[in-house]
């Protein structure tokens, strides 16, 4: 595989497998330099599988990854040098403060003690954790602790970042805040690869977005392009009467041909329609039923919808776990 400058990471037929488990299944990747390229999927989908080999911590079982024109296995080193890695779990020392913490990321990645300070106060106030920065880690809340550890990846600029679920855990406004400084380091000339369930953020953040399942590429483009590839529109229902669901759901799909997909509020239903006049007769068969409609609305698919179309499963669906990634 031949390094295209125009790209930042290319993959080519990768899999990785864990005894039985095939947690990447051919995967081919193309992520777009000076841009942030967003990864939606479901827990299991082999996000986290792809992103630590692209970060050289694990060896593919096969194919090929190209990370800033170096193969991540063979020039492991120099991929490492370029690039910054937040992942799920933590790496703070909890023993230490915030600016502690800081500092530390800074002379590790080969800032002198001054501007290495310098940069954990200019991140202590970005990220409105100043406050709190003397005070061990320990005693943060959780919200605080995720800021803590993004910021740590900002330390040092990197030509490429990769950030596994960042903003899990975070409170509106914090995520708000960590989306803020992903986008300025974009804006000076950096790359982000972004894995996320949260659709508000693959819709908001990425440049491009490449959906997989199961280890494969299932859909991939921009949110505008994914959500205007389904031609169907999506009507919501909102039940005045929550017990109602279930008889609700059955009517739907009996009036409209298609599935409905239960939202996690007991109220709510969503059903892919083709027409505004199909679904003026579905909300019919809801009221011949005394199935009372607090409100309902009748829009664009979500990116999620468009997920559901193409796996048959919402992007939230837990029920499958990556235990082999967490063992590794």
């Amino acid at each position: 595989m031949t390094g295209n400058p125009a790209l930042a990471i290319e993959t080519h037929e990768l899999v990785k497998v864990y005894g039985e488990t095939r947690a990447l299944d051919g995967l081919d990747l193309t992520v777009r330099t000076g841009t942030i390229h967003g990864v939606l999927g479901p827990n299991g989908a082999g996000k986290t599988t792809a992103m630590k080999i692209l970060a050289t911590l694990l060896r593919p079982t096969s194919g090929n990854a190209q990370v800033l024109g170096h193969d991540v296995v063979r020039e492991a080193a120099a991929v490492r040098r370029r690039i910054g890695l937040t992942g799920q779990t933590m790496a703070l020392d909890e023993d230490m403060t915030g600016l502690q913490n800081l500092i530390l990321a800074g002379r590790l990645q080969g800032l002198r003690h001054r501007p290495a300070t310098a940069r954990a106060e200019q991140l202590l106030e970005a990220f409105e954790l100043t406050e709190v920065g003397n005070r061990l880690v320990k005693t943060y809340s959780g919200g605080q602790k995720r800021r803590i550890d993004v910021a740590a990846s900002m330390v040092v600029t990197h030509e490429l970042l990769f950030l596994d679920e960042p903003t899990t855990g975070l409170d509106p406004r914090s995520r708000s805040e960590v989306w803020q400084m992903i986008r300025v380091l974009v804006q000076d000339g950096g790359t982000v690869l972004l894995t996320t369930q949260y659709l508000d953020e693959a819709d908001q953040m990425a440049d491009d977005l490449t959906l997989i399942d199961h280890g494969q590429v299932v859909a991939r483009g921009t949110p505008a392009e994914l959500k205007t590839s389904r031609a169907d529109g999506v009507l919501e229902v909102l039940l005045t009467d929550p017990s109602r669901r279930a008889e609700a759901g059955t009517l739907l799909a009996r009036a409209i041909g298609a599935g409905v997909d239960a939202e996690s509020d007991p109220s709510r239903l969503l059903v892919k329609i083709p027409d505004a006049d199909q679904a003026a007769r579905a909300l019919g068969e809801l009221a011949r039923a005394g199935i009372s409609v607090e409100d309902f609305t009748l829009g664009q698919p979500s990116l999620d919808t468009v997920f559901l179309a193409l796996t048959g499963h919402s992007t939230l669906d837990d029920t499958r776990e990556e235990e082999a990634e967490v063992r590794a």
